[in-house]
């Protein structure tokens, strides 16, 4: 049976019994500030858990795209080093919202197990929940008498807090669970252990595949239970363990998940993959079909590899996996990307956005692997450096905060350093490199901890959002919690009625006030969690039930609504110059300025980017009103021709922003007619990534300013230059300039001229050999020209010139071709270089190197004459 096959056979499976299938949410999550991935299947219906949303159906089925790279659920480090661990996994589940409880969910796995799939009843173990008295929790008898109708009671385990409870995280909804086994083994192993010794111990052959969990409490941040309004069914099966079930293999990765991945790095790297745990080959293979994965999942879902937040953990997997084919597939060149068009043809047909996205995917991870291997080979002249300090020094362990340096800074994998440093003797400090990655760790989340406590209810009402229509309001606060960080205490609120819009969709949430007769606070931000929209202000009203009057920042508000509008504008006009491959691939919409990522393989030339300015400018003068569909079904908004964003999470009914021909799904606020928007200024064009170019804009009240400023800059150069015509005048200066420049440059040619001979003579006889060591002010240019005359005219000669020009310490040399094969202009430059602390290289006969220590040249010269 195919992978393909397994999983249509859970999804048709459950189809049968009523559930609703529905398809993977986005393996990023991008409006959830407790998370920065879907770590499990229950993610995406998590506020249906809560109450804060009702689910399309009661029961719903499906495949999840999960990513286990961070927090409580960490599984990279075990990647690669045995035969079940995966980053990027999918997560088969079905789900009750106040429909059925334990009967079925027992009933219909063992159905689909035995029945269905057919794995032998006798394989099988189950476990249970054994209670807890600290949490004053039951053994849940319940379940264990239910699973007695399917399976001996000898096969049923009881399992503690930590195996059989399961929670979302340190608060939330959470349930005790029963967890199904399969026992892979032999015959002739199981006689001699029993399956049930190994259950939960780690076996590679005896593994859960399925947990069922009970979903009927709520953790509050006081860590106390309180019982969830309904009873719920979230279970799990992992998708790949499944199919090593299945398929009668030892391994996740000799399923056919895996094997066409594994074939393709082995074509690619002529490496034979043997899947042996110890083997560094195999373990390197294993990473890169398992990280090749989770990287293509979350570029195609609009996650780009980047320097910070969920961006740099994608950076870090793709990393590891290049550092792995570097060191043990003997890989110097980019071929990661080639393995996209492999994943594309096995999982194209479920997650459609592989194909949609698969062009970009593979650019940005080609682009990536080329920007890393610079930073390998960059480093490896560093870690030469390194250890050749050391070795000098007569020490045999690398100091520990250069080390770390080449991690945290330049990006050096630490494991590569140290199979560096073993191959030639040295070690480095393994206690000292963990002290500063705990130190640098323990900084971080000093920087970005906080206690949130528990809500206290005021009032049990719908709280509404009405900044749509209004930028003030009367309300109440329904609801607050106590928040403390590093810069202080600050509390939460939930308001009866918010004009605040919440941050999301690019846009940052409103500020303004929230004040009546007595009191005034300032609201300092406003996000959306759980479906509630969140004030933080700067204190607690001594009343927290009065009534109070909430105002949003006019002025901020205004500008922010006019750069959204904007932006769909300029994703139109993008569209029509470029064409319709452009796509939205992130943005920022803020009071002072919008940036705009999007799809497309080049730079935009001066003449697109005029277009683009002048379509959309065009656009804010026709004075477009704004036509919005706040609660339309989203089929019927892209009948109409919404453009709907890969790696967007959207609900049955959307809101549509049109302006014109401009239609998109939209949350943010948006102006009434494009002629508020004023005017529209592109200020930069670059590159966000491989394949993503970013436009930084202006527009409104900052265009006006941008435009301001650049009359005064105009007014004060016309004054400088004394005259109205700058351009003119600019345009003599450049002539006249490019004239003295030239003037400059056949005086030094004459200077340097003079030099030669008084070089010629400076040279010193040792032995059959000429050495020349000068001290100069020459630029550069000058010495590199004189010491290519001097090594052609001076047989037998090293020449080593030192130079200060501009205050910078410079070193050149060169050697007559008649002596290359005895000595290296690039060896001495570097030895030289250490004096100046600096670096450099070249080539046999001609190298230079630059540094930071003027004072240097000094010991660099007297070094030299012992050449």
């Amino acid at each position: 049976m195919t992978s393909q096959e397994i999983r249509q056979q859970f999804l048709d499976f459950f189809q049968s019994k009523q559930h609703l299938i529905v398809p993977s949410a986005p393996i990023v999550l991008k409006d959830d500030p407790t998370l920065m991935f879907s770590n499990s299947g229950m993610t995406q219906f998590k506020d249906y858990f809560l109450g804060y949303k009702e689910p399309k159906a009661s029961r719903i089925a499906d495949t999840q795209k999960c990513l286990r790279v961070s927090g409580k659920h960490n599984d990279l480090d075990d990647v690669g080093r045995d035969t079940y661990h995966h980053t990027m996994f999918e997560m088969l589940g079905n789900w009750s919202f106040g429909d059925y409880f334990k009967k079925e969910a027992i009933s219909w796995a063992w159905e689909l197990l035995t029945e269905v799939y057919g794995i032998p009843k006798e394989n099988l173990y189950v476990t249970i929940f054994e209670g807890d008295e600290k949490e004053n929790l039951d053994r849940d008898t319940e379940a264990y008498d239910l699973w007695k109708k399917f399976i001996s009671e000898d096969r049923i385990i009881n399992g503690n807090k930590k195996d059989n409870f399961w929670e979302m995280g340190a608060s939330g909804p959470c349930g005790p669970c029963s967890e199904i086994h399969v026992d892979l083994r032999s015959a002739e192993e199981k006689a001699k252990v029993s399956g049930l010794e190994l259950v939960n111990n780690d076996h590679p052959q005896v593994v859960e595949i399925w947990n069922l969990v009970f979903m009927q409490f709520n953790r509050k941040a006081d860590g106390s239970l309180e019982n969830l309004p309904a009873k719920h069914i979230d279970t799990g099966m992992g998708f790949e363990r499944l199919c090593m079930a299945l398929q009668q293999k030892e391994s996740n990765y000799d399923t056919d998940v895996f094997t066409p991945l594994i074939a393709k790095v082995e074509e690619l790297s002529g490496k034979k993959y043997n899947g042996i745990l110890t083997d560094e080959k195999d373990i390197a293979i294993r990473v890169v079909v398992d990280h090749i994965r989770a990287v293509s999942f979350a570029i195609a879902d609009g996650q780009l590899p980047s320097n910070g937040g969920a961006g740099y953990v994608i950076r870090r997997i793709l990393r590891r996996s290049i550092s792995y084919a570097y060191r043990f597939l003997d890989r110097k060149e980019p071929f990661l990307y080639q393995l996209v068009a492999v994943l594309q043809e096995q999982m194209g047909k479920f997650f459609p956005e592989l194909e949609k996205q698969g062009t970009l995917v593979t650019e940005v991870i080609k682009s990536e692997e080329e920007s890393f291997l610079r930073t390998i080979e960059t480093g490896l002249i560093r870690v030469d450096k390194l250890i050749q300090q050391t070795i000098s020094e007569g020490k045999k362990v690398l100091p520990t905060e250069e080390v770390f340096e080449l991690y945290d800074t330049y990006g050096f994998p630490d494991d590569l350093t140290r199979i560096i440093a073993e191959e030639k003797g040295l070690t480095i400090d393994e206690k000292g490199f963990e002290q500063a990655l705990n130190e640098q760790k323990q900084r971080s989340k000093k920087d970005s901890a906080s206690k949130v406590y528990d809500w206290v209810t005021l009032e049990e009402k719908p709280e509404n959002f009405v900044g749509y229509d209004k930028i003030e309001s009367e309300t109440y606060i329904t609801r607050y919690r106590k928040v403390e960080n590093k810069d202080g205490e600050f509390y939460q609120v939930v308001l009866s009625e918010s004009p605040f819009y919440p941050e999301g969709g690019g846009q940052i949430g409103d500020k303004g006030l929230l004040e009546n007769a007595t009191e005034s606070f300032e609201v300092l931000e406003t996000k959306k969690e759980n479906g509630l929209i969140i004030s933080l202000i700067n204190g607690l009203p001594k009343d927290a039930g009065a009534v109070f009057y909430a105002k949003v920042n006019a002025v901020d508000r205004k500008n922010s609504q006019a750069n959204h509008s904007v932006t769909h504008l300029l994703h139109e006009a993008l569209r029509e110059v470029l064409g319709t491959h452009v796509e939205q691939k992130g943005s920022f919409v803020g009071p002072d300025y919008l940036r705009f990522d999007f799809s497309h393989f080049n730079k935009m030339t001066e003449e697109e980017l005029a277009l683009v300015e002048e379509k959309v400018n065009a656009k804010i003068k026709e004075s477009i009103v704004l036509q919005e569909f706040r609660n339309i079904p989203i089929q019927e908004a892209i009948d109409k021709g919404a453009m709907a964003l890969f790696g967007e999470k959207y609900g049955d009914s959307v809101r549509m922003i049109q302006f014109g021909s401009s239609k998109e799904l939209c949350g943010g606020t948006h102006v009434k007619n494009t002629s508020e928007i004023g005017h529209f200024k592109i200020v930069s064009e670059s590159s966000a990534a491989a394949g993503i170019r970013r436009i930084e804009a202006i527009s409104g009240d900052k265009s006006a300013e941008y435009f301001k400023n650049l009359e005064k800059q105009v007014a004060e150069l016309s004054q400088l230059l004394k005259s109205k015509d700058v351009v003119k005048s600019i345009e003599k200066l450049i002539e006249e300039n490019t004239s003295l420049k030239s003037e400059v440059e056949a005086f030094k040619k004459e200077k340097a001229k003079g030099e030669i001979g008084d070089w010629k003579n400076a040279y010193e006889h040792k032995g059959d050999k000429q050495l020349l060591v000068k001290k100069t002010s020459l630029d550069a240019g000058s010495v590199k020209d004189i010491v290519f005359q001097l090594k052609k005219e001076i047989p037998t000669s090293v020449t080593i010139i030192l130079s200060d020009a501009d205050g910078k310490p410079m070193i050149t040399v060169g050697i007559s071709d008649d002596l290359a094969s005895s000595y290296q202009a690039g060896t001495i430059v570097k030895d030289l270089a250490k004096e100046i602390q600096g670096g450099g290289g070249g080539n046999p006969g001609f190298a230079t190197a630059g540094g930071k220590n003027l004072d240097g040249l000094e010991n660099a010269y007297q070094k030299a004459l012992n050449i």
